[in-house]
Formats: C-alpha cells, sequence, structure tokens
C-alpha cells in the first residue's frame, strides 16, 4: 500500500478555554443521520451478518466490515497522534434468510440460529475530536466517513468493480450534522479490491485541506437573508421539483426533497439553535444546518450528495449576494 507523499495540515492549535473541555465520548455520536436507519455494532457486524456474492461465481463482496475497517485503519495511519473516536454506524433495509435446515419452518418458530441477517445499505462516521475549530461559536470536529448501498451492485452477475462512498469533513457538535463540501467527498469510488479502496481512502484524506474547508462556512455567519427572501427560496424550491428539465437544468440544483422543506421552515420558527432572529432574518450558516438537519431524513445511499448539495447551495447564495449577482432563488 503506497503513502502516495501525502502532506498533512492540523486545524486549530490554539489553547482551549477550561469550560471548552467535553467528557471524551467512547464511540462517534450515532445521531449523524437518522430516518430509515438503525445504529448498529460492529461487532454485531463481524460475528452475526452474512455477507453478499456475486451469484454468478460466488466470489464475495468487500463485506460492510471490511469497508469500516479499512478506513479506520487509514485514518489511524494518517491521523496516528491525534484522538480517534471508534466508529458510528448506522445500517437499513435489512435482507433477511434462514439457513437450509429451517426450510418451511413458520417465522415465528424460528431460532435465533437458524435466520440469517445483512443490512443492503450502511453508513458510518469516524469522528476527531482533536481536530477540531469554531464557526459562529458552534464546535465543528474532523469526521470521516462513508457508504455503500447492495442497491448499486448487480449481485447477479460475476464480481466486478464495487461502488463506495467516501467522504471527510466536519460535524457540528451542537446539531450532530454534517458539513462536507465536494473537495471532501467522492461519490462513485469503484474498486474491486480492498487495498484499492485503502488507496482511495488515502488519496481523499490525504488531498484534504482542512483549513480551505472551515473557511467555507466561516464567511455564512455573516450573510443575512430577510424573512422575505427565505419565503422566496422556499417557494421557488418547491417550483423546482416540478420543473421541466429543460427549464431547470441551467438553474442551481436545490438539494432537499418537499418533504425536508417542510422540516426546513418549522424548523425556522423553532429550531433552538439555528431559527429566525426577532425580526425574521436568518443568516446562511443557520440556514445551511436547517438544510443539513433536514437532510437527516434521507435514505442513505442519497445522504452524502445531498449533504454535499446542501453546502453547494448555501455557498451559491453567499457568493451570489456578497457580489450582488443574480441567483434565481434569491433574486
Amino acid at each position: 500500500m503506497e503513502n502516495n507523499n501525502i502532506t498533512l495540515v492540523r486545524v486549530n492549535s490554539k489553547p482551549v478555554e477550561v469550560e471548552d473541555i467535553q467528557p471524551i465520548q467512547e464511540t462517534s455520536d450515532i445521531h449523524f443521520m437518522a430516518a430509515n436507519t438503525q445504529p448498529v455494532k460492529l461487532d454485531d457486524l463481524q460475528k452475526k451478518h452474512t455477507i453478499p456474492v456475486f451469484a454468478k461465481d460466488n466470489e464475495s463482496t468487500i463485506s460492510h466490515q471490511e469497508f469500516i475497517e479499512t478506513v479506520s485503519i487509514v485514518t489511524e495511519k494518517i491521523f496516528g497522534g491525534e484522538q480517534i473516536l471508534k466508529p458510528a454506524v448506522r445500517v437499513s433495509h435489512p435482507i433477511k434468510g434462514r439457513v437450509p435446515t429451517a426450510v418451511g419452518k413458520p417465522a415465528k418458530e424460528l431460532l435465533e440460529h437458524e435466520k440469517t441477517l445483512y443490512f443492503e445499505r450502511i453508513a458510518f462516521a469516524i469522528e476527531i475530536p482533536s481536530i477540531n475549530d469554531r464557526v459562529a461559536e458552534n464546535g465543528l470536529n474532523l469526521t470521516i466517513g462513508g457508504v455503500r448501498a447492495y442497491n448499486l451492485e448487480n449481485l447477479y452477475s460475476k464480481k466486478s468493480e464495487e461502488r463506495f462512498k467516501l467522504f471527510i469533513g466536519f460535524q457540528n457538535k451542537v446539531c450532530t450534522n454534517l458539513c462536507i463540501s465536494t473537495d471532501g467527498f467522492k461519490s462513485d469510488v469503484k474498486v474491486r479490491t480492498v487495498a484499492e479502496l485503502a488507496n482511495a481512502a488515502f488519496n481523499l484524506m490525504g488531498n484534504f485541506n482542512v483549513y480551505k474547508e472551515i473557511e467555507k462556512f466561516s464567511s455564512l455567519p455573516q450573510t443575512m437573508i430577510t424573512e422575505q427572501q427565505f419565503a422566496q427560496i422556499i417557494g421557488r424550491a418547491r417550483m423546482f421539483q416540478n420543473m421541466p428539465y429543460k427549464q431547470r437544468k441551467d438553474i442551481p440544483q436545490f438539494p432537499l426533497m418537499d418533504s425536508q422543506v417542510n422540516l426546513v421552515v418549522k424548523d425556522y420558527y423553532s429550531d433552538e439553535s439555528f431559527c429566525r432572529n426577532d425580526i425574521g432574518n436568518i443568516n446562511l450558516w443557520k440556514l445551511f444546518n436547517l438544510f443539513t438537519g433536514a437532510n437527516k431524513m434521507s435514505y442513505i445511499d442519497s445522504f452524502l450528495d445531498r449533504n454535499v448539495g446542501c453546502q453547494q447551495f448555501v455557498g451559491g447564495l453567499n457568493e451570489a449576494i456578497g457580489l450582488n449577482r443574480h441567483h434565481w432563488f434569491v433574486s
């Protein structure tokens, strides 16, 4: 496995105030996403869950546990001197089965050793609390992770390249929302072996510039939008979802679905940390966190893409408003 001459950059080396010190968690926060998922322990994946194979040649897929362990090992090699928490893992879409001796047995009579199980989709996050910074008084911890969805593979064929998604970004400790941009995201990693997967993780982490990433978010609290502009964004978001493709292809992509837009509006009024101010204005950092909070209700296979989409959309608003440029959603 090659190191590829990776250059590392550390974020925050300034002194920490006593009141800022938090108790050390045993594992990364499991609440980085919510809807349609459940937490699972890595030990359970290793000991209790079956591993899908490619049907035509019976070759094993890269298992969920191998995926997590590979990224964990790369993380430890690159950030070896840092505090690295255990992975937080969430899964969805269980695929249930049974051993051959239990054929025909009623489901309610199945014994535990007669059941088989694997999850079609998995997401995990590895938090590094010792690499951190603040935006608008919100603590951000460096976080690394990935997503795997077997529904994107053709398991009825022979073994071929398998698809993974990798990310490195920050987690907002106020709300556990992930803050990810395109610089810290690989949306379609195609590999055949664990070694190739490790190399992709090395490249992503090694090329990630934490200072540049923080800069993207640091300017957002300084930009305010009015209640009228917020209402226009919400209204045009609903228009965008139903516009013909030819009309919307040149418009900035809106990342959320209608049900998630409803959550954004609800939290605009009621979220304790990111709601509007007394006259209805809201800064773009708060708007971004309303978006990423609503994104927690996405399915695992679209969760990271939409999270990155939230950063692109709000970043586009910030640039347009700051330079007084046209932006369809607020013009």
